[in-house]
């Protein structure tokens, strides 16, 4: 086949992927959008549910999604941060250390519904944190770990061995090279992992099944060891259970319209902090 015509080809098939992938993705944003819009208004934000979920707001819904994320990145990253440095700079190159990359791997393809068996054994039952808080950020953390880890594992890869080359050569030690030039150039890569591992965290039902969600409340939380609403588990319970499903559908297309907000703004919010270290460092 003719070189020009088999580029063109190629060129060709790659621009109906890149078409056919914002096709599907954009009918999603879409029709969640329209569907969810029609119930989205001050009081369905703010108030809290009655009428047994059929009328009022998602406001301790909308909290317990900030406060179940937001655990779970808060313990994540910084041990997924470190657990990676260790692996990639410190950690010697032998069998043992192949393995336990390997694990990493794999455990980032274990199904939610495991992980939620996992903090139900191990947070609520033997720690004895309870149906709480901090029992669904613990278990998301571990959710996520993985994917950060591996995410962090690359960037660091990542990084030219001139950087570390040069670094060593003026006299800085291994720890002062990691801290000062190798972590702050991957930096950006890292928050890639961040923001992917955001909108799992907030968008997983299965694990905090079984650690944080309750299916109705009329209050807030008022501490780590209190039971939460989450969007996820509120539209699960909307669409599968009660006695007003026309209602409770709408309420449901409402939640997701907003969980959909949600996921796109804090994902946003770590992509400008991304673009901004990267801009720095490599000015």
């Amino acid at each position: 086949m003719n070189k020009k015509i088999s580029q063109k080809l190629g060129f060709a098939f790659l621009m109906a992927s890149i078409l056919v992938t914002i096709f599907f993705l954009g009918s999603v944003v879409y029709f969640i959008s329209i569907r969810g819009c029609g119930a989205i208004s001050w009081e369905f934000l703010t108030q809290l549910p009655r009428d047994g979920m059929t009328k009022g707001g998602i406001a301790p819904a909308i909290i317990g999604t900030v406060y179940l994320t937001s655990g779970a990145v808060l313990f994540a990253f910084p041990l997924g941060i470190a657990c990676a440095v260790y692996l990639c700079e410190y950690s010697p190159k032998n069998v043992t250390v192949n393995i336990i990359r390997a694990s990493i791997n794999n455990l980032a393809g274990v199904p939610s519904v495991v992980f939620g068996l996992f903090g139900l054994a191990v947070f609520v039952k033997f720690f004895g944190f309870g149906v709480s808080i901090l029992s669904g950020s613990l278990t998301l953390a571990m959710m996520i770990l993985p994917g950060i880890i591996s995410t962090a594992q690359e960037s660091l890869f990542a990084v030219p061995q001139s950087l570390r080359e040069a670094s060593l050569a003026l006299g800085a030690s291994h720890w002062q090279t990691v801290k000062k030039i190798i972590i702050p150039t991957a930096l950006p890569g890292m928050l890639t992992g961040v923001i992917l591992s955001v909108g799992r965290a907030a968008g997983e039902t299965a694990p905090i099944l079984f650690t944080a969600a309750t299916f109705y409340t009329r209050l807030y939380p008022r501490s780590i060891f209190s039971e939460v609403m989450a969007l996820p588990y509120h539209i699960y319970a909307l669409m599968t259970e009660g006695t007003n499903p026309v209602e409770q559908a709408r309420i449901a297309y409402g939640c997701a319209f907003i969980l959909l907000i949600f996921v796109l703004a804090i994902s946003a919010v770590a992509i400008i902090i991304r673009q901004r270290q990267r801009g720095v460092y490599v000015s």
